[in-house]
């Protein structure tokens, strides 16, 4: 369900196989878009072939779309970035949580590639707000889901607080 504002900015949607969605909206500038990327990426657990699979999917994705665009990259990435950024200071913050994956390795490349800056990382905040995922015993924490933006539009990104994360 879309407000009526984001109904008539609303160009199209596409479904891009299994667990990619994608949608494109207008923006107040008139030959910029918004490019929302929508993603549920595969587990640490997977072989190799289906993350790189799904990688290649997703990469095929954001290269349709214009460089002058804006574009959201979103999801469940099942990537843990940790807090090195070493190599990555571009796209990359130092605010996060845990160690980097394999799957972390793999999502920083193509953000990297893509000039995606991940949104998670570079606010800080206090230890308990930067997980995103719990285990089922609540006993593990991890930071694996992420928001991204274009490089060049990494000052729209804005740190919202509610008064008791303060």
């Amino acid at each position: 369900m879309l407000s009526k504002q984001a109904q008539r900015a609303l160009i199209g949607w596409e479904a891009h196989g299994p667990k990619i969605i994608t949608a494109s909206l207008r923006t107040k500038q008139k030959k910029v878009k918004l490019n929302v990327i929508q993603s549920y990426a595969p587990t640490n657990d997977f072989d190799e072939e289906h993350k790189d699979e799904f990688y290649s999917r997703l990469q095929k994705i954001v290269e349709t779309f214009q460089t002058r665009d804006i574009v959201i990259l979103m999801g469940y990435f099942n990537a843990k970035i940790g807090p090195d950024n070493t190599g990555y200071k571009q796209v990359m913050g130092i605010h996060w949580l845990g160690v980097m994956n394999d799957n972390g390795e793999i999502f920083v490349e193509l953000c990297a590639l893509n000039n995606l800056v991940i949104g998670g990382s570079i606010f800080p905040h206090k230890q308990i707000h930067k997980n995103t995922w719990v285990s089922p015993d609540s006993v593990t924490e991890n930071q694996i889901d992420h928001i991204c933006i274009s490089k060049k539009f990494r000052r729209s990104l804005t740190l919202e607080l509610e008064e008791e994360q303060m």
